[in-house]
């Protein structure tokens, strides 16, 4: 069973989490992605990207914890190496590209939404954070140099250290969001954006985006492993394996 869902409007590709309600990501939807990115990549009709979700409820939870608590440490390594380099492919893609969040985006969901070009939101308790650590483990490299990137150092400090979910006027203030639209404008007004920058010569915006992207690149790859690595020692850590018993609660 695939967990996303691909369709076509013009030369847009609306890509959607098809994972149960809080589409929580797991090996198979992470392999599953890349693999669509690459797709789309090669796809020279297709000329920009909307990512969003199956259902209204979550954009995504983050981690399938329950799932990933029980992995080996090699195999929890495996996933959280392919998890990262699915975002860098993401937040390096060469096509302009949306998050359309109609649901929560928390953790690892607000991670995929960050990796995006901009972020449309829906109106009301539509929430996103990065609460790592809150469960013991760090926000992931990438995420927190992308996040200080977009946001500055000071409202990056502020999401990553409380580990608190915030409403879409807040997030708005603090630039994590670029528009607070009513639930159903969320997808047509994405699909919207997506054409029009679509629109532009692709080489042309593919170096503007790399101009954007490429410090942070090379930033992250200059240190990844050994963060990585880091990651993995704290999920393992008899702390974090407490908290991540308690979260997995809430599944």
């Amino acid at each position: 069973m695939h967990m996303i869902h691909v369709e076509y409007n013009d030369e847009v590709a609306i890509v959607r989490l098809n994972r149960p309600v809080t589409n929580a990501l797991n090996l198979q939807l992470v392999e599953e992605l890349t693999e669509i990115l690459k797709r789309v990549t090669s796809e020279s009709d297709v000329r920009s990207l909307v990512l969003g979700s199956s259902n209204d409820k979550f954009l995504s939870i983050g981690f399938d914890i329950p799932q990933l608590f029980e992995l080996t440490r090699e195999d929890f390594k495996f996933f959280y190496h392919t998890f990262n380099q699915m975002c860098l492919d993401l937040y390096t893609f060469p096509k302009p590209t949306i998050a359309a969040i109609t649901g929560h985006a928390t953790a690892g969901g607000c991670i995929l939404a960050l990796c995006c070009d901009y972020r449309f939101i829906a109106q009301g308790r539509k929430l996103m954070g990065l609460n790592e650590i809150k469960l013991g483990v760090p926000v992931p490299y990438l995420v927190d140099c992308v996040l200080r990137h977009l946001v500055g150092v000071r409202n990056a400090r502020e999401i990553t250290d409380t580990g608190e979910f915030y409403p879409p006027e807040e997030l708005s203030q603090m630039g994590v969001v670029d528009r607070v639209l009513p639930l159903e404008r969320v997808l047509p007004e994405s699909i919207e954006k997506a054409g029009s920058l679509g629109a532009w010569l692709q080489e042309s915006f593919a170096m503007i985006k790399r101009n954007r992207v490429e410090s942070v690149k090379e930033r992250v790859l200059a240190h990844l492993e050994e963060r990585e690595q880091f990651f993995v020692e704290r999920w393992y850590s008899d702390q974090a394996r407490e908290r991540l018993q308690e979260a997995m609660k809430r599944f």
